[in-house]
C-alpha cells in the first residue's frame, strides 16, 4: 500500500470526492469485505457493493484475498494507498497555474506553486513507478519564528541572495545528459488555533 496516492482522473477523483465512498475508503486501510463494511457503516450490502465497484474500478481498492465459504466466493478488498491527494490536473483548463497569477508575493501565487507541485510530481511519481524506478526528490520543512517584521525581511533577502548564488553556480543549461530540477522554496504564517489571531 502507497502512503500517498495521487489521483489525476476527474472521474476517479469525483468518485473518491463523494462522502460515502470516501467513507468506505477509509475503512479499507485493512482488508474487508463488503459483508463487513455493511455492518461496520450500517449500510445494505448491496449498496456498499455498489460503491466498492466504482471504487475498484478506478483503481482506488484493489483486490487483496479471496475466501471460499461453501459455493461462495468472499472478496476482501484493500485501499491502494492511505491516503489521496487530488491532482489540479483533475481540474483541466481551471486547475491553479502560478503562469496567471502576475503577484508573486500574493497567496495566490503560493497556491498555485503547490498547485503545481502537486500535479507535477504526481505524474512523475506513476511514470517512475510504472518503469519501476525511484524519483529523486528533495523537501525541506521546518519552521522560523521571527522576532519582527524587519527580521523576517532580512532573511528573506539573505535566502534570497543564497539561493541566487548557488543556482549561479550549479545550472549549466547545456551540460550534456543534464537534467532539469524546479526548485520551489515557499513561506507561510502558520495557521493559529484563533481565526482572529492570523498574522499578518
Amino acid at each position: 500500500m502507497l502512503d500517498v496516492e495521487v489521483i489525476e482522473d476527474p472521474a476517479a477523483a469525483a468518485v473518491a470526492l463523494d462522502s460515502v465512498k470516501s467513507q468506505l475508503l477509509a475503512h479499507l486501510a485493512t482488508p474487508a469485505s463488503a459483508a463487513t463494511l455493511a455492518a461496520r457503516v450500517g449500510m445494505a450490502r448491496q449498496k456498499v457493493n455498489y460503491h466498492l465497484r466504482a471504487l475498484e474500478a478506478h483503481k482506488l481498492v484493489r483486490l487483496a484475498e479471496e475466501r471460499q465459504w461453501g459455493g461462495l466466493t468472499e472478496r476482501l478488498l484493500v485501499a491502494t494507498a492511505s491516503t489521496y491527494v487530488v491532482s489540479p490536473g483533475a481540474l483541466g483548463p481551471v486547475a491553479a497555474d502560478p503562469e496567471r497569477t502576475a503577484d508573486r508575493l500574493s497567496a495566490s501565487y503560493l497556491i498555485a506553486l503547490g498547485a503545481r507541485l502537486v500535479r507535477e510530481v504526481g505524474s512523475l511519481w506513476h511514470r517512475a513507478r510504472e518503469a519501476n524506478k525511484t524519483l529523486a526528490t528533495l523537501a525541506i520543512d521546518t519552521e522560523i519564528r521571527f522576532r519582527s517584521p524587519a527580521e523576517r525581511a532580512a532573511f528573506t533577502h539573505e535566502l534570497t541572495q543564497a539561493l541566487t548564488a548557488l543556482v549561479a553556480r550549479y545550472h549549466d543549461a547545456s551540460a550534456p545528459g543534464g537534467r532539469s530540477h524546479r526548485v520551489v522554496l515557499a513561506a507561510h504564517p502558520l495557521p493559529s488555533p484563533s481565526p482572529t489571531k492570523e498574522a499578518a
